[in-house]
């Protein structure tokens, strides 16, 4: 994914462009957090994605630079996916089951996407690394992430996420 770049910037927001989803193209409400580390660095965006007419959210995806706190858990199961059972209000426990790669055509370019596999079954998760090592994990729930997913996705400046 080359058009993702690094550029320079204050450590007040991330300094890499962030893949989402368009806001404008979602139906429902749209949030967004940044991770903070301790010396002002943006350690991620999480980007929440909810369902019109508040039925709560749909999806989370996370963009993770390279030595975020958060890109290793020590169970397996992606951040991502913690945030969006906790939004839910979901109490069961969740652990990492499985892991596979799975290749998807992305435009012209070949993406490898690690599905990840938890033991709540109505959550979807999906996980890549973009070519300026920032790891992108999409979690869903209740809803497969099919393969037209990623041509959805697209780089939203990172400017837009500048905390203030």
């Amino acid at each position: 994914m080359s058009f993702l770049r690094r550029r320079s910037g204050t450590p007040a927001g991330p300094d890499f462009d962030v893949l989402a989803m368009d806001p404008g193209d979602w139906p429902g409400l749209f949030g967004a957090a940044v991770m903070t580390g301790p010396d002002g660095s943006c350690q991620g965006i999480f980007l929440r994605y909810d369902l019109f007419g508040g039925r709560g959210p749909a999806m989370f995806i996370g963009n993770l630079p390279e030595g975020s706190p958060a890109r290793d858990t020590p169970d397996g199961v992606p951040f991502e996916v913690r945030q969006l059972l906790q939004a839910l209000e979901v109490e069961e426990p969740v652990e990492f089951v499985s892991a596979e790669d799975f290749p998807v055509m992305l435009r012209d370019d070949l993406l490898i996407v690690k599905k990840v596999k938890v033991s709540e079954e109505r959550v979807f998760c999906a996980q890549f690394d973009r070519s300026d090592q920032v790891q992108v994990t999409i979690a869903s729930w209740d809803r497969p992430i099919a393969d037209d997913l990623y041509q959805l996705l697209k780089p939203l400046p990172g400017e837009m996420f500048q905390q203030g």
